[in-house]
Formats: C-alpha cells, sequence, structure tokens
C-alpha cells in the first residue's frame, strides 16, 4: 500500500512537472504554483529552490540550491548569479517552504530578494518572483508588492 502511494505521489508530482516544462513558464503561473506546492509545502526542513529561466521564459534549471533548518537556509547572491550566468538564464524565480506551514515572507526573505534584484541588475539577469510555499497556501512577493 505505501509503495503505491508513492507511486501515485510520484506519477502525480511528473505530470505536475511536465505541465510547467511544456510551456513558457510565466504563462502558467497556477501550474507552477501547483506544482510549487505538492513539491515543497510539506517539506520537514527548509529548502532553497531557484527555477533557471531563458529569455522566452522557458525553464532551463530548476536546482534546490540551499537546504536548512526547520526555520532557515543560507542563501548566497553570489552563488545565484553565478549559476544563472552558467546555465545563459536571463531570469529566475526564487521558491522556498517554510517548514512552520505559514507562507508570510520574513524581513530576511525581502531583503534577500531586493538582494538578489542588485546584484541581477547589473548581470542583466531578472527576478521575476520569489514565492514562498507552506502547507496553508504560497505567497507571491511579486503579487504582494514587494517586488
Amino acid at each position: 500500500m505505501i509503495g503505491a502511494l508513492a507511486i501515485a505521489k510520484a506519477t502525480a508530482q511528473r505530470l505536475l512537472e511536465t505541465r510547467i516544462e511544456e510551456r513558457p513558464l510565466i504563462s502558467s503561473w497556477d501550474a507552477l504554483g501547483d506544482y510549487l506546492q505538492a513539491t515543497m509545502a510539506h517539506q520537514l526542513i527548509e529548502e532553497v529552490r531557484v527555477l533557471f529561466l531563458n529569455a522566452k521564459n522557458h525553464l532551463l534549471a530548476n536546482e534546490a540550491m540551499w537546504r536548512g533548518s526547520v526555520d532557515e537556509a543560507a542563501v548566497h547572491v553570489r552563488e545565484v548569479i553565478a549559476r544563472a550566468i552558467a546555465l545563459g538564464a536571463t531570469a529566475l524565480i526564487i521558491v522556498h517552504n517554510h517548514p512552520s506551514g505559514d507562507p508570510t515572507p520574513s524581513q530576511a526573505d525581502i531583503r534577500l530578494t531586493r538582494d538578489l534584484i542588485d546584484a541581477g541588475r547589473h548581470m542583466k539577469i531578472g527576478v521575476h518572483d520569489h514565492v514562498i510555499v507552506g502547507a496553508t497556501g504560497r505567497t507571491s512577493m511579486r503579487a504582494q508588492g514587494l517586488i
């Protein structure tokens, strides 16, 4: 029974992932949100992922860049920008989960986002959004007017 549930979960995640890989990412915010919610909302430790995009907003890579503790993950702006350059990305979306379940951005989340925007601007790498996922929902910092 547990094996069947694991297979069903993996299949559902792959279907959600396919929805965002088959078309420009930015034209499908709902598909992106569903995928992020399904894959990150219930993790027990904080994980920071970066979705690297090309000029047409197609997904180049979806990479887990840091895993932290139950309430924080160290993020290094320099490493994000260096990876974006290595991939030839022109934009990115930062995503992380809050194991507490509350997707409200912290002051550290807001600072990180602003630092990434500033660093990316100099390298012509845009930050489309910073999405925070929790068991109770997700928050787009762009939609909240924080970007």
